[in-house]
This record gives structure tokens, sequence and C-alpha cells, in this order.
């Protein structure tokens, strides 16, 4: 034995060398869901001593009986391998001495995370088909990691998206240990199924929806989760209903506390691939919510391994069992015990018609939501992409009677508003008391009951047949306004990001490429609302001057005004991730001025849509 270093960071070495060739496992073993609850490993004085065994097995992420598919995943010595690997949660101080045993009979194993925290990627214990090798070091700085092997990659930064189920939870506690928390780990394999045709199975805490963990709570809960993405895929994660505050960032090997002064609210979360973050949430109304990823690709029916691509049915089901899968939680608040039930508020009404019309660009149907402006209902073949925005007044509730024209079930999310649970959305599991939200039937109404406890940018779309509904413009805006204040679209400006049809291209305010001049007002202070609510993909807005880009102040994300600390002059540059608001201010100077805002896709995969904003 020696002490050395291991890349930047310093630990005991056991030489990381083969300890002798392996056996590799007959059949493939099948993998059990890891729900993160039993740290993995032995304590023997102040040593954790764990044994990790890397092989393949038979991973079900839906039922036990039901579909499954070959992964590379890790377990501890002599018992069954699960999705997410073996929990390590140690106390700071904590000495861990690990032996991974590579049981692959192709592939080198690639092993990131086991060292002392914060690492480097470069810090990476590579471990040949059939070898195994033993590291000791100390668990480092508290907070929230990852660790997981690449297959068959020598650099630690690119992994095989195919190969993203080995990813696990590393926690280190401070000494005084941490309160209770949960921890989540997101895990997705993608794979061929032929020439035409992929699937990919996904799973928190190794299941897909409605397979996941349904969790439990009582109004006034205070919860702390944990929750990593262990995969090479981003994840914009969005809760139900009400907001949390995230208390850490992490990239997976290193993390940052947010300081209290900075920490604000938010109602989706954008995870980079490998990235962790710790938030705390507290719910104060009963019901069933949701918290899952808001790309729909990796919540639809689509992705059900058992999935037929031929069966429409399920997108059109009424059941969310069936019309919902992959990376979805649910959650069941009960009510504080001798609380008497909320009572709605009388409130003023506002008649939204939910329309179908033909074909328009690439989306082979279009959908769109219209807001009744006077005695009569909008004409039935009138459609408008996107949505009417809806102008409301905070503390002043809204009974929004949608009303369904379309051919097909539908159902309304109202992103980012606290609501009642029967009135989120969730066809078939929102609920009042046993009764669970229906399905907007063509040619009935539903009621939601809006409350609007606070002004901000939101969003409104439809939550069934996502792909074709949204795509097809079933998607709107929502501004809520402080009492007394009136919607001024001289200087109040929404752009709202979606897609035009399922293929992909985005367009913003219903415009591909660009959108009629603007004009300003120098002086007057202008505020931008921008939403993104396409099913996929990540954008940048950036406001210029020439092409300098200019500067302007942060104001809210997700409805929600930031702390004072983050509503500061920043760069007119940002990232919107699905499922996000934000708000910026901008005063343009007293003198005529030409300027430009852009949008350009952050993947590259999308020329840029472009306004002109001229000052006078």
């Amino acid at each position: 034995m020696t002490v050395a270093g291991f890349g930047s960071v310093a630990m005991i070495l056991l030489g990381a060398t083969a300890l002798g060739r392996m056996t590799p496992a007959a059949p493939p073993a099948r993998v059990v869901a890891n729900d993160n609850r039993i740290a993995a490993g032995a304590q023997r004085g102040d040593t954790l001593h764990i044994d990790l065994v890397l092989q393949q097995a038979e991973w079900y992420p839906e039922a036990e009986d039901g579909p499954h598919v070959r992964v590379e995943a890790f377990g501890e010595a002599g018992k069954i391998p699960s999705i997410p690997a073996p929990l390590i949660r140690v106390r700071e101080g904590t000495v861990i001495h690990a032996t991974v045993r590579n049981l692959l009979t192709d592939s080198t194993a690639h092993v990131i995370g086991l060292g002392t925290h914060p690492i480097a990627d470069s810090d990476t214990l590579h471990v040949r088909p059939g070898d195994s090798a033993e590291v000791t070091f100390v668990a480092g700085a508290p907070g929230t990691y990852l660790y997981r092997a690449n297959i068959g990659k020598q650099s630690a930064a690119i992994a095989d998206p195919q190969h993203t189920t080995t990813g696990g939870a590393f926690v280190v506690d401070p000494v005084g240990g941490s309160r209770p928390d949960r921890i989540f780990v997101l895990n997705i394999i993608f794979y061929q199924v032929d020439s035409t045709h992929a699937k990919e199975a996904l799973g928190i805490n190794g299941k897909s929806w409605p397979y996941t963990e349904r969790l439990t709570m009582t109004v006034g809960d205070s919860l702390r989760w944990r929750v990593i993405n262990g995969t090479i895929r981003g994840h914009p994660m969005h809760l139900h209903g009400f907001y949390f505050r995230t208390t850490a960032i992490g990239t997976g090997i290193a993390s940052r506390r947010v300081a209290n002064a900075e920490q604000s609210l938010a109602v989706t979360e954008s995870y980079a691939p490998w990235s962790t973050r710790d938030f705390t949430w507290s719910p104060d109304r009963p019901g069933n919510w949701l918290f899952h990823c808001h790309l729909s690709f990796h919540v639809i029916s689509d992705a059900r391994l058992d999935k037929d691509p031929a069966d429409q049915h399920q997108a059109h089901s009424p059941d969310p069992m069936v019309h919902m899968a992959g990376l979805v939680m649910g959650l069941t608040v009960s009510p504080r015990p001798g609380a008497p039930a909320a009572e709605v508020p009388r409130a003023k009404r506002l008649d939204l018609w939910f329309q179908e019309g033909g074909r328009r660009g690439s989306m082979p149907a279009t959908f769109s939501y219209i807001l009744q402006r006077g005695p009569r209902p909008p004409a039935a073949d009138s459609v408008q992409v996107p949505g009417s925005p809806l102008i409301l007044t905070r503390g002043v509730p809204v009974d929004v009677v949608v009303h369904n024209r379309t051919a097909q079930p539908g159902g309304v999310h109202w992103h980012g508003v606290e609501l009642l649970s029967w009135s989120d959305g969730v066809v078939g599991w929102s609920n009042q008391g046993t009764a669970m939200a229906p399905p907007i039937m063509p040619g009935g109404a539903f009621t939601a009951h809006l409350l609007l406890p606070r002004a901000g940018t939101f969003i409104y779309h439809t939550h069934m047949n996502d792909i074709e509904q949204a795509t097809g413009g079933a998607v709107g805006a929502i501004v809520v306004l402080e009492p007394g204040e009136k919607f001024d679209p001289a200087r109040d400006h929404i752009y709202l990001t979606h897609w035009n049809g399922p293929d992909g291209f985005p367009l913003v305010n219903g415009d591909s490429a660009t959108s009629a001049p603007l004009q300003l007002a120098g002086g007057v202070t202008q505020r931008f609302r921008f939403i993104n609510i396409g099913p996929a993909d990540r954008f940048r807005f950036s406001l210029r001057e020439d092409s300098t880009v200019v500067t302007w102040r942060a104001r809210a994300k997700d409805g929600a005004d930031l702390a004072p600390a983050l509503r500061i002059e920043r760069p007119a540059t940002f990232v919107i991730d699905v499922g996000e608001t934000y708000d910026f201010e901008f005063t343009p100077p007293k003198r005529p001025g030409q300027y430009e805002l852009v949008l350009t896709s952050v993947n590259g995969k999308f020329t840029a849509w472009r306004q002109r904003l001229t000052v006078r």
C-alpha cells in the first residue's frame, strides 16, 4: 500500500491495479429498483467498506412482469444489481474503501465520482473487462453528488447515451447530520429497435410512471429533496401546484450551497447532464399533484416500452396510467387533521374555447385556445397560434370555463399557478376528494377555478395528447397583474416559444423567422416576459444593439419575483428551458436607436428568429 495522488485529489490508492481476473456472470441478473432509502456498504470504525460489481442485467422499468431491456448496472457484491446504483451516504470525514469489479466481458469501465469531493472528471478509475480495482479516499465536502461508469469510453467527459443506467447517488452529510430528505435519481437507456425505430427506457429511482413511487405527505410538511440527473441529457423538472426553493446546485462531482440571499422560488428547474439539485418545499393545499420532466417525449405514452406505435388510443386515453409514462412521480397531499375543507370563492367567469383547424405549416392539425371577447363564442373554425393571452389580476379569482370544440378529449394545465388540485388539469389524477378530474370531452366543458395569489408570468397548455395538441398550438400565456395595474402592450411584451408541429421547428408568438418590428419609447421601462412551452429544446434569447449585447434587469422566474440579490442589471442574454418563464426589464436610452431581439437554439439545430426594436 502506498500513499499517492489520484488526479488532483490526494487519496490513498491501493494501486488501482488488477486484483485478478473475474469470471463473468452467466445469465444476466434482474435489476431491482433502488428507492435510495438505505445506504450501501458496511461501516467499520471510521471507514466505510463498499464492494461494487458492474454487470449486465435485465431492467424492468415498468411492471415486474412487463417488458425489460438489458443494461449495465452496479450492485453490491453478493446482492442484486440496482437502478439507480447503490446509495453511498456517509458523514463528512469518513474514509471510504471501495472495490469495483467489472464483470462486463468486452468493455472497460471508466468510473467517475469515487474520490474526495469536489473532484475533477479526470479523476477516473479505469477497470478493464473482468478486472477489479480498489481505491481509498476521504469523502470530502458535504453535498449531493453522482457516481457513475462510462462504458467503453476513454474520456470521462463523454458518455454513450445508451449507457446511463450506472449512475447512483453519493451524499456526504455534515458532521452534525442532515435533516430528513428524499433522494431521486434519473436514469435512461436509449436503444435502436431497427433501422427506423428506437426506444427509451426511463426511470426515477428505477421505475417509469405509473410504476414510480407514489409519495404521500400532509399539508404543512417541510420537505427536502435531492434530485440527481444520472443521464447525459438535460431535463427540466417541474413541480405541479407549488413552488420550491433551490438550496444547493451540483455538477455531480462538485456541489455549492446557494446563499440564502440568492435563493428564489421556481416551479421548473433545468438539470444539466450529470447535475444535482437540493431543494425544499412545503405543500399548503391537499390533493394529487405531479413532479415530472417537462420534455414531452419523456412523459407521453410513447415513452412506454410496451407502446404500440400504431395505437393512438393511449395518447387520447382519459386514464393517467395510460396517457402518461416515463419520468413522472405522483404526489398525494393529505389535509391537516381537523382542517376545514377549502372554500372556492365566487369568481368572475371567462370562457375559453378549445378549437381545431386544418394544417398549418408542418402542423398536421391546428389546435387553439380562443378567449371569448363578447356575448357570442368565437366562430367554430377560428384558430390562433399560440392561444389567447389571459390577462388577470392578483387576488381576483377567475373561473375559466374551457369548452371543447375539437374531436379529441382535452385537459388544460395552469402551469405555475397556485390553485386547488381539481383545477390543476391532469385528467384522471387531479382530484377533489375521491373524484378525479374528468377529460373535457368533445362538445363538453370544464370549469377551472384560478385563485391567483401571485402576480407574474405563467403558462396554460394541454395536458393530453401533448405532442399533437401542444405542437398544434394548444398553448398560451397567462399574465397576472397587481391590483390597479393595466396591461399596456406598448411596454409589456410577451414572447412565447413553442413548436410548429411535431417535427420541431421553433416559433415565437407563432412566427418562424421574424416578428413585426416593435416601437419602444426611449426612457420608458419595458417588461419582457419569456415563455418556453415547446415539447423539447432549450433556447437562448439575446437583446443586442448592433452586435453588442446590452444589459437589462432580471425581475422574475416562473412567475415569482427573484430574490433581491438577483434583481440586478446583467447582460441581456439567457437560456430558457421547457416549462420555464423569465421576466426582464429594459429601459432604452432617451435617444433614437436600433435593437434586435434574437432567439437561437442552444444545440444549434435551428436558425435564428429575430425581431427589430426601434427606439423613437
